[in-house]
């Protein structure tokens, strides 16, 4: 009998992106040993995410596998985790923003590497998502070469444990940045970032970009307050500033610009909720 990879999918007002979520997820390549259940956490939707979602469920069975949609009223992210762990049955699960897309081997590589006794994590390797603005271009690439997104695990949108993982923490306390909760409960040598990979959209422009680095700031700053013996774990590389200036710097005047503006205090409701990092 095989054993269960479940994939947990929170979706708030997700109609725009959850098509082509399911869509990479139901195409992945077999995972062995595995018969895999997702599970779409709609939370506090007011579009159509839940009949979107729901349409995948014959393309699942075609394959063998399951589709279970959970609707609730609230919008809350860790309250729609902690729904799906729930209703979950698999020893491995990842855990998988609505708006990301799944390489066809993400899933079988995730599964190999979280086949361990021991406490494991794993993430692939996130190619952030072609953007429109000049503002948004430019970050992400000068993001994508900050030593924390290459050498950490850091799993932003995406992130897997096994059975003995999982049973480091409870359910999902309410905080802003549940990856960050999750990876930090991991020593860097229990995590793993695999070669297969996910695509990841970067809110469009320079605005955006400010309000959410500085929610992420803050996500992270609450999480060292109230977790403070999880700090140790976070072990984040040096960024050497000059090759990073040298080799693009159009794009680390932009990254460098949004650092300063989160600093400064610019920008109206630093609380609202704001798509991708």
């Amino acid at each position: 009998m095989s054993a269960v990879f479940s994939v947990l999918i929170p979706a708030s007002n997700e109609a725009r992106y959850i098509g082509p979520c399911l869509n990479a997820l139901l195409a992945s390549d077999p995972v062995p040993g595995f018969t895999v259940e997702v599970i779409v956490i709609a939370n506090g939707c007011t579009d159509d995410t839940v009949a979107r979602a729901e349409r995948f469920a014959p393309v699942a069975a075609e394959r063998g596998w399951r589709l279970n949609v959970i609707e609730r009223a609230e919008g809350s992210k860790p309250g729609a985790l902690n729904a799906g762990d729930l209703a979950a049955i698999g020893r491995l699960r990842a855990y998988l923003d609505a708006d990301v897309v799944v390489s066809p081997d993400l899933l079988a590589a995730l599964a190999d590497a979280l086949q361990d006794d021991a406490p494991r994590y794993a993430t692939g390797t996130a190619v952030i998502a072609p953007a429109q603005s000049v503002a948004t271009r430019l970050y992400a690439r000068m993001w994508q070469q900050v030593p924390f997104m290459r050498d950490t695990a850091p799993g932003f949108g995406l992130y897997a444990v096994n059975a003995a993982g999982r049973s480091r923490w409870g359910p999902f306390p309410d905080v802003i940045s549940d990856d960050t909760l999750v990876r930090l409960h991991f020593a860097p040598s229990e995590r793993v970032q695999v070669a297969a990979s996910y695509s990841w959209p970067m809110v469009e422009g320079f605005a955006n970009l400010v309000r959410v680095r500085r929610r992420q700031d803050r996500g992270v700053a609450q999480i060292a307050a109230l977790y403070p013996h999880l700090v140790a774990n976070d072990a984040k590389p040096p960024a050497p500033l000059l090759p990073l200036i040298r080799a693009d710097p159009l794009a680390f005047a932009v990254y460098a610009s949004v650092a300063l503006s989160v600093r400064l205090g610019r920008g109206r409701n630093p609380d609202a909720w704001v798509r991708g990092r």
